[in-house]
């Protein structure tokens, strides 16, 4: 790869005015992230033209459209920071922050790296970009546009969790594409971000303090440091795309229904659905010996706590809740129905509050769980509709969370037909192989 140029974007506005400076305190919704990785997400498009159409057409108008969708989502130009006068860490933006934006150009096969075959994780790193990230600030975005010469392009987008959930990060990249597309400098109301959080953001019970002081007792005392976690990808990490199409989820649906004894609170929505049958693959493909198999569920907040949240909030509103179940169970032949139960169970738990259990998320994860438990996290969503972005020559062919190499967790989100789901997952090689047939067998079956 080839790095061509790398640009500073500063946030401009042809419609509103900016701010000369602000800060925004984390939330405790956001404090949880603090030192999680980043998050990394590629979209490849289709572009098979000369590379001077490239620079001399397309880059003006994306940097552009991406200065005036900085203009709305300014602080994602500024830094996080943990000063010594507050009791919590901070988002500071003023005028002279910008975001980075690299552009380069890269001699790989666009048609091998945006299909939906096995490919090595490796083979993509080279098209993320890097946060800037030391103990005492971080940066909280940073793109990269790669060019594949007569073929296609990608968008790296690397956005900080502890300013960003999934919902905010597609929600600045829906905003931008508009943008560009329409040729426009105004976002419809619905894509404007809302940042009156301490209207929506109650936090009575002090979650906030309580997550502060885990973070600052972990290789503390009062250890403020905004490095994160270093979560290296593993040996042979190959990642795979898999789809459940609407026929797919339907038919996976009549066989639970068919294999259920009374249980009257399932619930047989697309998301547990899909959860638990790629479970069950995962947990044949690796031959799991943990005696418990848990999915860390992340669930939207939005919506579910007065006062209700708008959907445009910025920032992290993410809850959790946990399914367990014995892994001797899933291995069985209604395994599936296993996991749907514990992942219905596990969700009716929302009925109680959204914020059931918050006292202890931060404390599940830092320590995390016993040896005898496989956990395995769940990122993403078909509602972001991360195959809606087009910036004006198309929607994207493929789009990839690349920093499930590093988690280890599934991703799901729409597909690019938009019949069904498509779920990221990376393993090694011959758990990757295995887990693609018992996927496309128990389909057949």
């Amino acid at each position: 790869m080839k790095v061509v140029q790398v640009f500073n974007v500063a946030p401009a506005s042809e419609s509103h005015e900016l701010p000369s400076q602000t800060s925004l305190p984390l939330t405790f919704f956001d404090i949880l992230w603090l030192r999680l990785p980043p998050v990394e997400r590629i979209f490849f498009y289709e572009f098979p033209h000369p590379t001077p159409l490239f620079f001399d057409t397309l880059l003006p108008k994306l940097k552009h459209s991406l200065s005036l969708a900085l203009g709305y989502f300014f602080p994602l130009a500024g830094h996080l920071t943990w000063p010594f006068h507050s009791d919590k860490p901070i988002i500071n933006y003023n005028t002279r922050d910008s975001v980075s934006l690299t552009v380069a150009e890269s001699d790989a096969d666009f048609n091998h790296l945006a299909a939906s075959d096995l490919i090595e994780a490796k083979e993509i790193h080279h098209l993320i970009p890097h946060l800037t990230i030391s103990h005492e600030q971080a940066t909280i975005l940073a793109l990269q546009l790669t060019l594949f010469p007569n073929r296609g392009f990608s968008i790296g987008i690397t956005s900080h969790h502890a300013v960003l959930d999934g919902k905010t990060s597609t929600s600045f990249i829906k905003s931008w594409a508009y943008l560009c597309r329409e040729s426009s400098s105004s976002l419809p109301p619905e894509l404007c971000p809302f940042y009156e959080r301490e209207e929506v953001v109650k936090d009575a019970n002090h979650l906030g303090a309580k997550y502060c002081s885990d973070w600052l007792k972990q290789g503390g005392p009062n250890n403020r440091s905004l490095v994160v976690w270093d979560m290296q990808v593993p040996e042979d990490s190959t990642r795979g795309l898999f789809k459940l199409s609407r026929w797919d989820l339907e038919k996976l649906k009549q066989y639970v229904l068919s294999k259920n004894k009374g249980n009257t609170n399932l619930r047989l929505s697309t998301f547990v659905l899909c959860v638990a049958y790629v479970s069950v693959c995962r947990v044949r493909a690796e031959e799991t010996k943990n005696k418990s198999f848990v999915l860390a569920l992340n669930v939207d907040c939005r919506g579910r706590l007065e006062p209700l949240t708008p959907a445009n909030y910025f920032g992290n509103f993410v809850g959790a809740r946990l399914a367990t179940v014995e892994t001797k169970k899933l291995l069985a032949e209604d395994g599936i129905l296993v996991a749907v139960e514990a992942l219905s169970d596990a969700l009716e738990t929302l009925k109680d509050g959204a914020l059931t259990g918050a006292e202890n998320w931060s404390s599940l994860l830092l320590e995390g769980f016993n040896a005898d438990a496989r956990i395995i996290g769940v990122a993403g969503s078909p509602k972001f509709e991360v195959y809606g972005n087009d910036f004006g020559w198309g929607r994207p062919k493929k789009v990839e969370m690349a920093s499930i190499d590093r988690t280890g967790a599934f991703c799901l989100s729409d597909c690019r037909s938009g019949d069904g789901v498509e779920i990221g997952f990376v393993s090694n090689k011959e758990v990757m192989e295995a887990f693609a047939s018992l996927f496309v067998n128990g389909l057949q079956s």
